[in-house]
């Protein structure tokens, strides 16, 4: 095993007869090809960057197991991916690629608002942005493009749609589906810092039937080998193809523990030769009695005045999981995980964008249910009391004293619900979630999120949640055991 990164091996350093660590570039893995002298090289395992070295590898004349480089570049481009789509007939948001400041304003208005924006070749969704207008994209142009010719991409953001991942083993002629992910917070979080649960907790038999169905048309039509990660975007009744990745994807450990199965070793035997049929797979790994919520963990209280604010940019640095009989107790079992255990009682402070107020009734009114004490600025407060639900209103920051930040820094308040009006150092959401942070409240930052949490608050008064092992759960769940 090749290997950048220490830490991702330090507790199963024993897992590759030899480990190297060495960066991933060209240059190093083929200095350890020459000496090891394999009769094959997976690439399928380290995200984008190995990836990236398929074609030099089998220039070099080493042999790369599974997925083909022909195949993993038309994941990659995404004219001919765009053109793979439109022949199977399946929906993907317009798009444009532009290669110059001028260029991206004047395809702007063509592929429509809102906009996601990014510069090729990043990882982790560094510097995408979401853009609702001409001057927020002329705004971002002058933040993060240079004019050297490199591609600016352009995609019509599906505001409010739901995500969903779906991790697939495919031998070129078969598919067999591993987990289908719903993610808990809208579209426009990084996959890397959602939530999602498995499985899907609000996603109707007529759609999981045609998430099923075109996961199975993509891998085919790509020509995968191996894992495969693909992306969709639920947009009413409407299914989008966000994109198709034909590699592991950082869904697999969960999917794995979730439902008991090794993806990882089971796409290795598809790579060296077997066949799906042969791997003798149970029809649905997701029919059990159990859901599995994966949370990241966030590094905010790592760092003075960070926000906590959730976007398109990836910011966690790790993922937990909760197990359980029902969705909202696994949510509340990750979050507790993932050090930020939800409050059973106290007063609430919610303030969202005039766009959120009517979704946050909803949070509002179960919250007063529950027992808590509501809090809000005036906005908010005014939005709730008009739909009955009663809530004490709150200085801004800037309006004096005491104000919202004040009740969370003298420990009043114990959830902050808190949507996003703008970002930077000088406004209240910023002074808000930077004081949640700072005295570890519970900050959610999403509609979706915060709906999430109040039904996990819910279903924690019904008793002490059950505590579920890994062992206990798979035990018995399959006829056949997937060993190597």
């Amino acid at each position: 095993m090749v290997n950048c990164n220490p830490e991702t091996v330090s507790t199963d350093y024993d897992t590759s007869d030899r480990l190297y660590f060495e960066p991933l570039t060209l240059e190093d893995v083929l200095a350890v090809a020459e000496i090891e002298k394999p009769e094959g090289v997976i690439v399928q395992f380290g995200g984008q960057t190995p990836l990236k070295l398929a074609e030099g590898l089998v220039e070099a004349g080493i042999n790369v197991l599974g997925t083909g480089v022909d195949a993993i570049d038309l994941a990659e481009d995404r004219g001919r991916f765009g053109g793979l789509l439109e022949r199977l007939g399946y929906q993907a948001p317009p798009y444009a690629e532009a290669h110059s400041v001028e260029q991206a304003l004047s395809v702007s208005d063509e592929v429509g608002f809102p906009l996601l924006v990014r510069p090729s070749y990043v990882l982790g969704g560094r510097a995408m942005e979401i853009v609702y207008s001409q001057d927020d994209l002329k705004d971002y142009l002058s933040r993060h493009v240079r004019e050297d010719g490199r591609a600016i991409y352009l995609d019509r953001f599906l505001e409010n749609a739901i995500e969903v991942d779906v991790d697939a083993l495919c031998d070129g002629n078969s598919v067999w589906i591993g987990g289908i992910m719903q993610h808990v917070e809208e579209a426009g979080i990084h996959s890397g810092d959602s939530a999602c649960v498995l499985p899907p907790h609000s996603l109707g038999p007529e759609m999981m039937s045609a998430i099923r169905a075109q996961s199975e048309g993509i891998a085919l039509a790509l020509g995968v080998v191996g894992l495969c990660n693909i992306q969709f975007a639920v947009y009413g009744a409407e299914l989008y193809v966000i994109e198709a990745n034909p590699r592991a994807s950082r869904t697999v450990p969960f999917v794995s523990k979730a439902i008991g199965l090794p993806l990882a070793k089971l796409a290795c035997r598809l790579m060296l030769g077997e066949t799906i049929e042969q791997l003798e797979l149970p029809a649905d790994p997701m029919g059990h009695d159990h859901v599995s919520v994966k949370e990241a963990v966030m590094p905010f209280d790592r760092f003075d005045g960070a926000d906590a604010l959730l976007g398109p940019e990836m910011r966690s640095t790790g993922e937990v999981m909760g197990v359980a009989r029902d969705f909202p107790t696994a949510f509340a079992k990750a979050q507790a995980a993932a050090g930020a255990a939800l409050p059973d009682g106290g007063t609430a402070f919610i303030t969202v964008t005039d766009s959120d107020k009517p979704g946050a009734v909803a949070i509002a009114q179960t919250l007063h249910d529950l027992g808590f004490k509501i809090v809000a600025t005036r906005g908010t407060r005014e939005a709730l009391e008009r739909m009955g639900v009663p809530a004490t209103e709150l200085m801004k920051v800037g309006e004096g004293s005491p104000n919202v930040v004040d009740m969370i820094e003298s420990g009043e308040v114990t959830l902050v619900v808190n949507t996003p009006t703008g970002s930077g150092a000088r406004t209240d959401g910023w002074e808000i979630r930077r004081s949640a942070v700072a005295r570890s409240v519970p900050c959610l930052t999403t509609l979706a999120g915060g709906l999430a949490a109040v039904r996990a608050i819910s279903s924690a008064r019904n008793g002490e949640a059950e505590v579920l092992s890994l062992q206990e759960i798979h035990r018995g769940l399959y006829s056949v055991e997937a060993e190597a």
